[in-house]
């Protein structure tokens, strides 16, 4: 595969307001993020329904992902963006308004947060489908990076702090200041001067809604490089959330830190993956994605090893910051692939394939997890996620490759007719 040249040139104002959007929403979730268990906390004590708030929020992604991604390919993405910012700010002020006059329930915290989640299938999934058309193709690393960048500072770093902070001065105050975070997100997308092509009905998107799915599905299945790195996320997902599902016992019981040395091992985190989003288009430039993946295949089993044996929290962050860097590296550089192998009119769809089995896996590991470490001992699942890193990498490593990757793996174009 050739070499894609970087340009350093600006990636433009239409760039600069998707990306401006989504780092203000971002800051805006990881706030309600942190502030919805605090308030169901405050409600209940008990730890099933704290949990369920989180379960919730994940839930549409597998009840409606494929759904949301066959509505990106139907309509205006950047409309839908707008509509969807528009409700999710609604939502957010009436749960606001409901916590203001002592009226905030369970049920309602739930809906909300339900609300979101399927928000979230439908945004996301756009998001990752407009820029394509925003930037150069030899530039989707640097906007992919960019948009990663936003996503680790406002929600992984500048948010958590944020949002403990506004719910200690109102419980209140955190949802409506998402609520006007998806406003001014909304309002920016509104300025983009970039309008989408009229689809061709001929090409698929006013089907049937089941036809569409199933489109998705194939075009997925159809293009190996695609395929390959979707199962590998899944199954490297379940692996890793086995691992991290009671992570906050392995951080106090295993290498005996508080709970302020437990949140400055996930800021330590935050960290390397912020570096990883300045890394990642300099990195694809001189290595290529396969090398890129290969190595982020070899790290990401070294972290579980290490993490099974180390009793040292200075070994654990060092080797957090690595993987925080790989986590970050892996995804722009698969989202950049995904963007450039899979057709405008299918980038949706296929998205959404690719969410369901990362949050399926998550899901599944998760929920594994827990029950391994309960019957066994905290670091098991670290040794079960290293042994199963193993044999995945074994199995990919050789598909990992620049040719591989390339779209001459792709299926072939029907020939037109005569």
């Amino acid at each position: 595969m050739a070499e894609l040249v970087p340009s350093h040139t600006s990636l433009g104002s239409d760039f600069a307001k998707v990306w401006i959007a989504s780092a203000v929403s971002n800051v805006g979730d990881g706030v309600t993020m942190i502030a919805g268990p605090l308030l169901v906390a405050q409600l209940t004590g008990d730890p099933g329904l704290v949990a369920g708030a989180a379960f919730v929020h994940q839930l549409p992604w597998l009840l409606l992902a494929l759904v949301s991604g066959a509505y990106v390919d139907r309509l205006d993405r950047r409309r839908l963006v707008i509509v969807v910012n528009l409700g999710r700010s609604a939502a957010l002020a009436a749960l606001a308004a409901a916590v203001a006059t002592d009226s905030v329930t369970i049920p309602l915290v739930y809906a909300v947060f339900f609300l979101l989640g399927t928000g979230e299938t439908l945004a996301d999934t756009a998001y990752a489908a407009i820029v394509p058309a925003l930037v150069p193709d030899a530039d989707l690393e640097r906007a992919n990076a960019r948009l990663m960048a936003t996503f680790v500072v406002g929600n992984q770093l500048a948010a958590k702090p944020l949002g403990a902070y506004l719910f200690v001065a109102g419980a209140a105050v955190p949802f409506g200041f998402d609520a006007m975070t998806f406003l001014v997100a909304a309002a920016l997308l509104a300025a983009v001067r970039w309008r989408p092509e009229p689809r061709d009905p001929a090409t698929g998107g006013r089907g049937s809604l089941r036809a569409d799915i199933a489109e998705g599905l194939r075009a997925l299945w159809e293009r190996p490089p695609i395929r390959l790195l979707a199962i590998c996320l899944c199954v490297m997902n379940v692996l890793l959330c086995a691992a991290l599902a009671t992570f906050v016992l392995y951080a106090q019981r295993r290498l005996g830190l508080d709970e302020i040395g437990f949140g400055t091992l996930l800021l330590v985190w935050a960290l390397g993956g912020l570096a990883g989003t300045w890394l990642a288009p300099r990195l694809r430039d001189r290595f290529g994605p396969g090398v890129l993946l290969r190595a982020g295949l070899v790290i990401e089993t070294a972290t579980e090893l290490v993490l099974a044996v180390t009793r040292s929290p200075v070994v654990a962050a060092a080797t957090l910051v690595v993987f925080g860097v790989h986590a970050v590296v892996w995804g722009v550089i698969t989202a950049s692939l995904q963007q450039r192998l899979v057709p405008d009119r299918l980038r949706g769809r296929v998205g959404s394939v690719f969410g369901l089995l990362a949050m399926g896996g998550a899901a599944l590991g998760t929920l594994a997890g827990g029950f391994l470490a309960d019957a066994t001992t905290l670091t098991a699942p670290f040794w079960l996620a290293a042994v199963g890193m193993i044999t995945l990498t074994a199995t990919v490593w050789r598909r990992f490759s620049d040719a591989t990757l390339s779209p001459s793996h792709l299926p072939a174009k029907p020939r037109p007719a005569p």
